[in-house]
């Protein structure tokens, strides 16, 4: 059964390769010596160099405006794999080669997704990111590498992508996308991939490949959880960031891998997936150009549809309207941890009363460029409104800290990260109390003392609040964001009577950075 199967597999791959001979002969006795009367396959193996400014050669423009290209014989030989492909072929790979494809963000998603489509032959892979390397990427950018810590990203992720394929032509936009840029910056690409992890960004990017008529395939990863979803595709007729998600989410939900964590395979695998959907939506172009009528078949159509009327024409206009309705589009969930971690969930199409993508849309190209719109604003701010400010008698700086400690007046000092992270490592004689658990302590309504919800019964003092009123209470986290929570807390639940109740200001990074560098940060 194993050998019969086989020899049927070798028959069809020999089939598939004489298709493909039969391509390439018509190419080069067509299109191709059309371009380049004088060269065949190894002229141009010979005249061909991986470094050209650009991946399109000089020529005639071909059917629909664009410049023909042509694969030399190493190109042959480095994307035959997925040309015998029949949903790829030779006219597939001439699609690949022709597309401009833009990253924005050179981070988890964006190097595994970029290593996938500079290895399938993209012709012009453009990258968006304004950091720098950091240590902390490393277990998840792959990409990225020891001896260039320190250096731009985009940089970075280019000499990695050079590696894998010389060939296509890769531009580095080292800047942060902005409301005022971003269409500017999009405008010269085909197709656009969401990398970032913010949600100010994504809506911008989002209306911006609205308003150019971009389609933009978008991802998120977090923990070991992630998600996936092609927008405005096709062009004017699938929904826009803005129609899945008419609302964000508030900025107390919002976290980013330095905060929630992320294990590295989950983004690799949600970028993995992104450079899937992207040669996906390209190689739909290539198919359609396949399907096309012949031109004299075309000719007596249009024939019969101008003696048929402004009536038909408006039909087919309805007809085209009521196809987007039909149309379905998906959202892919993955789970790492779950017993079956990938799920497809079927998403709403366009909402006709969206500000971006519907009849009566609001945004455009100048509310864009001008500042008008603020998407910060729009989210709630990156943790606007998430942290408290606290005052000056609030707030601890970490050397005078480390001074209280040497003189036996440190206190009480309650580390507010969760279990995890408390046993990866700790200050000594710190107790762990996780913010989750201070963030459950009733408030104090001001009225005599009583709380929300009680009746009769006082509300009892948890066992690691100091009984003694003169001993007082500092609070201490990684970063120095939900000590200030657990501060703003307590204070209002009212448990506290005459402690002073203070902030470790800059949490343990700034100890690790100002008292004990060795002292190890995550």
């Amino acid at each position: 059964m194993e050998k019969f199967s086989l020899g049927s597999e070798n028959l069809d791959l020999r089939k598939r390769i004489a298709e493909l001979e039969q391509e390439l002969a018509e190419y080069r006795s067509g299109r191709g010596a059309q371009a380049h009367p004088t060269s065949n396959g190894a002229d141009a193996a010979a005249q061909h160099t991986p470094d050209d400014d650009d991946a399109e050669t000089a020529g005639a423009q071909d059917g629909d405006g664009a410049k023909p290209v042509r694969l030399d014989l190493d190109e042959f030989r480095r994307y035959g794999r997925q040309m015998i492909m029949t949903e790829v072929g030779l006219d597939g790979q001439l699609q690949l080669k022709r597309s401009k494809v833009l990253l924005i963000g050179a981070g988890g998603l964006g190097c595994p997704a970029a290593a996938y489509l500079a290895g399938a032959g993209i012709g012009t892979i453009g990258v968006v990111d304004h950091d720098l390397v950091e240590p902390s990427n490393l277990h998840r950018q792959i990409l990225h590498a020891v001896d260039r810590i320190g250096t731009p990203k985009v940089t970075s992720i280019i000499t990695a992508l050079k590696n894998i394929n010389p060939y296509p032509r890769y531009v580095a936009h080292n800047f942060p996308l902005s409301a005022e840029n971003a269409t500017d910056t999009l405008d010269r690409y085909d197709l656009v991939l969401d990398c970032t992890d913010s949600p100010q960004t994504r809506y911008m990017i989002s209306d911006a490949c609205v308003l150019l008529g971009k389609p933009l395939v978008s991802a998120s990863a977090l923990r070991s959880d992630g998600q996936l979803v092609v927008l405005n595709n096709p062009p004017g007729e699938g929904p826009c960031y803005r129609c899945v998600f008419p609302r964000p989410p508030p900025p107390e939900s919002v976290l980013s891998c330095g905060e929630g964590g992320v294990l590295g395979p989950v983004v690799g695998t949600m970028g993995v997936l992104m450079a899937t959907e992207a040669l996906k939506v390209l190689l739909a172009k290539a198919d359609r150009k396949r399907r096309r009528k012949p031109a004299h078949l075309a000719v007596a159509d249009c024939g019969k549809a101008a003696a048929a009327g402004d009536g038909e024409a408006s039909q087919t206009h309805d007809v085209k309207e009521a196809a987007a309705e039909e149309r379905k589009f998906y959202m892919t969930i993955y789970s790492a941890f779950s017993d079956t971690p990938f799920k497809t969930i079927r998403m709403f199409g366009k909402r006709k009363t969206c500000q971006a993508c519907s009849s009566g849309a609001t945004i455009t190209k100048e509310s864009m460029k001008n500042g008008s719109l603020d998407y910060v604003a729009f989210c709630g701010g990156r943790g606007a409104g998430k942290y408290p400010a606290l005052t000056k008698d609030e707030v601890v700086e970490v050397e005078e800290y480390q001074k209280l400690r040497e003189n036996r007046e440190g206190g009480v000092l309650i580390d507010v990260r969760d279990d995890v992270q408390y046993g990866m490592c700790s200050l000594e004689n710190s107790i762990n109390v996780p913010l989750a658990t201070i963030l459950t302590l009733p408030i104090a309504t001001g009225d005599g003392g009583k709380h929300e919800g009680e009746e009769t019964q006082p509300v009892p003092i948890p066992a690691w609040l100091p009984r003694d009123t003169s001993t007082p209470i500092y609070f201490i986290c990684r970063l120095g964001n939900d000590s200030r929570l657990a501060v703003q807390r307590l204070k209002r639940s009212g448990l506290v009577k005459g402690n002073a109740i203070r902030d470790v200001k800059g949490g343990l990074w700034e100890w690790s950075r100002k008292v004990d560098k060795s002292f190890p940060i995550y």
